[in-house]
């Protein structure tokens, strides 16, 4: 049998740029030292409509009912990575970021620890969108550029370049 090639399969991804005013939500981890915030969020399963996709991995990883949102989730960010990883052949991945933006009430409700089978517990940290620019952020969007957390961003802002093994580094 031989191994798959890298960057055959494609997985999609769902995050959410959840944000409480001008603070966004962001799953802390420590590795080798090192803080990694990630947005929260997961991969699409097969089949799964992306709001679905979305409302799920809210709901898992921060206990939050899309329901409750200030807004209708808005895709604002769509980024293609092909960045090879430690274990077997690693897919292509397409990471799909959507603005969520929740009022003080369902903030508090939410739950401060995320539990990931592979990468370990997440504490869910709050920091001012602008910054995140600084930070090791995954997916690698572009918070910071943003004028404020709700402005309008014309489509060609969207589509994010390339995330690849020259741009990307895992700690």
């Amino acid at each position: 049998m031989t191994s798959a090639e890298p960057f055959t399969r494609i997985k999609i991804r769902v995050a959410a740029a959840l944000f409480n005013g001008d603070e966004i939500a962001l799953i802390r981890r420590t590795k080798n030292g090192q803080d990694q915030y990630t947005l929260p969020g997961g991969n699409v399963e097969p089949g799964e409509p992306i709001h679905q996709a979305l409302a799920r991995e809210l709901d898992e990883e921060l206990g939050l009912d899309l329901a409750e949102a200030s807004s209708v989730p808005q895709l604002t960010w769509i980024q293609d990575a092909m960045v090879t990883r430690p274990g077997s052949a690693p897919p292509r991945k397409l990471h799909l970021v959507f603005r969520v933006h929740i009022d003080n009430t369902t903030r508090a409700r939410l739950r401060t620890i995320e539990h990931d089978d592979t990468a370990g517990a997440g504490h869910l940290t709050w920091r001012h969108y602008k910054d995140t620019a600084d930070k090791a952020l995954f997916p690698p969007v572009p918070l910071a550029a943003l004028v404020t957390p709700t402005a309008p961003l014309d489509a060609a802002r969207a589509l994010l370049p390339t995330m690849d093994d020259s741009n990307c580094h895992w700690i």
